[in-house]
Formats: structure tokens, sequence, C-alpha cells
């Protein structure tokens, strides 16, 4: 199941619903329609759990095709925002993820040659957030050198503190594409949030695909464009510390909530590995892609007038 965050004008309120064979299902609506309240937003939507996913899928079947004029618009005529638009709290995001970014990573960045034992974990502020579509914004009094990394997005969907290895999948909602957008000279003693946390650098979405869409989200191929042209690709079966490992060791310290994202990390063929290195500018476009998900495709912009 597709689920997005959509607005059918500029001036109406974000509501949720269900891609489907490219239309946007109302959820709320469908949910009117069988006489039950469903969540208009996403974060509702999450916090209800697998039952709330089980509802609509019950109703989709048993809703008459005439009905569906009703509740569907096509895709088409409406805007797709970033699924969750604000999350609660900061994205959790994971560096150093796959064995060749910690490569080309220790050759640019100054960071160890040696793999990591254990995640390496940072936060990208819910201020963050972008869709697909919106522009990534550049100021170039800030960073000369802003970098891309195509990521596969885990959503948590329960309550996960001090989660074992074994259940942690239990407590997935399901999956997006994250852009994890970095201003590589901005890194301060070893910090990151300031280099990956500014405004727009984190684009997301275009959906979140629910867990049972997904058999095996370690077998996901991803991949990332800029201008047309390909600079990473590889296969979440690449990944240095799995999801499972992840939300083990996150909740063994901070709780993790409906709705909470994590980023899980880049391949190699970022900007800053390249050789040369490369980076984005204004005109730029790059495309994020996860198999079986979808595709972020935003625009690179100038703004602000250099540094404070």
């Amino acid at each position: 199941m597709r689920l997005v965050t959509y607005r059918g004008s500029i001036e109406s309120e974000a509501r949720l619903g269900l891609l489907e064979n490219d239309l946007v299902i109302d959820i709320w609506r469908l949910g009117s329609l069988h006489g039950v309240d469903l969540p208009a937003r996403m974060l509702d939507f999450i916090d209800i759990g697998p039952a709330a996913v089980e509802a609509v899928k019950e109703f989709v079947s048993r809703t008459p095709k005439s009905a569906f004029a009703g509740l569907a618009v096509p895709a088409d005529n409406v805007t797709l925002l970033a699924p969750i638009p604000k999350p609660r709290k900061n994205i959790f995001g994971i560096g150093l993820n796959y064995v060749e970014h910690v490569a080309e990573s220790s050759r640019s960045l100054d960071t160890s040659e040696s793999l990591p034992k254990q995640p390496v974990i940072f936060s990208k502020p819910p201020t963050s957030i972008i869709a697909s579509g919106d522009a990534i914004e550049h100021n170039q009094g800030i960073t000369q050198q802003l970098d891309w990394e195509v990521e596969l997005a885990v959503v948590i969907g329960r309550t996960a503190k001090r989660v074992s290895v074994d259940r942690a999948l239990d407590y997935v909602f399901g999956y997006s594409v994250l852009n994890d957008i970095s201003a590589r000279d901005n890194r301060r003693a070893g910090q990151w949030i300031y280099s990956k946390g500014q405004d727009t650098f984190a684009p997301f979405g275009p959906c979140i695909v629910t867990a049972d869409s997904i058999p095996d989200p370690h077998n996901l191929d991803l991949w990332l464009t800029v201008n047309g042209k390909e600079k990473q690709r590889s296969n979440t079966r690449h990944l240095l510390f799995n999801i499972p490992v992840l939300i083990a060791d996150i909740s063994a310290a901070i709780t993790l909530e409906p709705g909470d994202i994590i980023a899980t990390g880049t391949p190699a063929g970022v900007g800053a590995g390249r050789q040369p290195q490369e980076w984005l500018w204004p005109g730029d476009v790059v495309e994020a892609c996860v198999e079986g998900i979808g595709r972020l495709r935003n625009p690179v912009v100038a703004v602000g007038e250099g540094k404070p």
C-alpha cells in the first residue's frame, strides 16, 4: 500500500491519501463511506498501527468502482507533499553504513578508513524536510560543497524501547526515499547537524510504502542521478548495519515513536568521493530512487545573501 500526503489545491489543507492505479483515494472519505472515522493525516494514521492499514485494504476491496468518483482524484491533479511534512522529532541519520562509502569518505572527508563497530548516528531537524519537486536551497555564502546521498528511509510504526534485533522489523510501519543533502564544508569539529540539517536538506517521499508491501527491505536497488547522469547505484543488501540492528541500537538508549524516520545511509558515489570532486549548483536537478518505492526529483536553487 502506497500512502501519500496530498493537497488538492494551493488553498486546501494537506490530506492523507492512498495512491493506487494513478488515483489518489482520500482515506478519511473512504472511511466515512463505510461508517468509520479514519484519520485525515499521516501521523494520526501511523499512530493507529496495523489495524488502520488492514481497514483501508478491506474498504478498498468492498467499495464499488462507481463510488470512487467521490473519493479519488487523478494523481496528476494533486500536489504530493512529503509523506510526513513535519515529523514530531529529528530524523535519525546513519553515517558510513555502506563499505564502499566508508572507503571513499576516508579518502575525501577525513573519516576513519576502518569500518565502524557501531552505527554512526546523527540527526536532521524536521525543518529540513521537503517534498519531491520542492527546491533544494543553495546558499553559496555558506557552502561551496553541496552534496547528495540517496537513502532508504524507515518509518517506525510502534513505540520501540530496548527492542531486540529479532523483533525489530515488527516495529516498522513502512519505507520511503530520502536524499541526505550535505554541505561538506559545514562540518564542525566532527559534528554533522549543521552540515546535514539545513533547511531543505532532506527531500523525502514521494510516498510511504507499508511494510507488508516490501517483503525484503534488504534487497532493494537504490540509485541517484544529477542532471540525468547516474552518480550512485547499489542495493540495500550491502548495508553494513541492517535495519533490525539499527532499530535495536537506537532503541537501546532512545525511545523510537510512531512516525520516527531512520535514514539508513548512502552507498558510494557521493560528490565528495568522486575524482575530481563534484558538487551541486543552482540549476542542477537531482533524482533519488529506491526500487519499489519511488523517485524524488528536486531542483537546486540559489538563495540567501551569504553568511549571517
